[in-house]
């Protein structure tokens, strides 16, 4: 079942990559903004699977370089359709952040624009927006319609239903600032008397710096898919037997647990 699930999942990966990149890469043709993903094989970096029929798929922004952490704390009035609050927007939860253009040491002039930015602050919901309207158009523009489907969603993340030779596959597609120069502060790890990791493990694996995704209305998630996936390959390096039974385990989520297309535990929760 394990190795049967293998070759579907990576199938699938394997068509929906090459449409979603189809995609973006007219995305990337209207608005230089967006970045298409690349076509890498079934170990594309841009491209998680949550479940067998649900994928997770990151699209690289342009124009954003020299990040550094904002030091200053300072209070936001705005609704994301830019209208002003009495009450300030309440702070971001663990592991997300506001994102101000200024902490880039080069930025496009379109990120300036009033389009995404509020105040001085990339706002998700608006590059959401963007690239919503960019997602629809260019299903049309690059005949697409047969093949993807734009989802109704009550927030303002970004969904679309590809069909596969085998399946129909939920993509949530989510613009994403790489950032690989540096480790959040925010992300304490890992945490204190720890001997796994080593330590030149650890320094190695935050030389690969993060992800800040657009997946809601003001805050930028952070992301380490990046990491994980170092963290996950060196997994047995004692020669232990985890990731086998990782995959069983993940397995029993799919057929028992949580079985579905909607699973309240997903692969990246197990890992």
């Amino acid at each position: 079942q394990v190795e049967q699930r293998h070759y579907l999942v990576s199938k699938a990966v394997e068509e929906v990559q090459k449409i979603i990149q189809q995609l973006t890469v007219e995305i990337s043709d209207k608005a230089t903004r967006f970045q298409a993903i690349s076509n890498s094989g079934i170990h594309n970096e841009n491209i998680k699977v949550l479940a067998p029929s649900q994928f997770l798929i990151t699209v690289p922004l342009r124009g954003l370089t020299g990040y550094r952490e904002c030091q200053v704390r300072h209070w936001r009035y705005y609704t994301v359709h830019g209208a002003k609050l009495l009450s300030s927007v309440r702070d971001p939860e663990e592991l997300h952040q506001w994102l101000e253009v200024e902490q880039f040491s080069k930025s496009h002039q379109q990120w300036h624009e009033t389009d995404v930015n509020i105040e001085g602050d990339l706002v998700p919901a608006k590059v959401l927006i963007v690239f919503r309207e960019l997602v629809e158009k260019s299903i049309t523009s690059c005949n697409l319609s047969s093949k993807v489907t734009v989802l109704e969603s009550f927030s303002s993340v970004v969904r679309v239903a590809v069909e596969t030779s085998e399946s129909q596959v939920e993509v949530e597609l989510v613009p994403a600032v790489e950032i690989p120069t540096c480790w959040p502060e925010k992300a304490r790890w890992p945490r204190c008397l720890k001997r796994w990791p080593s330590q030149e493990k650890v320094q190695c694996i935050k030389s690969l710096g993060f992800d800040l995704l657009a997946r809601s209305n003001y805050h930028w998630q952070l992301c380490f898919s990046r990491a994980e996936h170092i963290l996950m390959e060196g997994l047995d390096e004692d020669g232990g037997c985890r990731m086998k039974c990782f995959r069983v385990l993940r397995q029993m989520k799919e057929d028992v647990w949580c079985a579905g297309n909607k699973p309240v535990i997903t692969a990246y929760h197990l890992q």
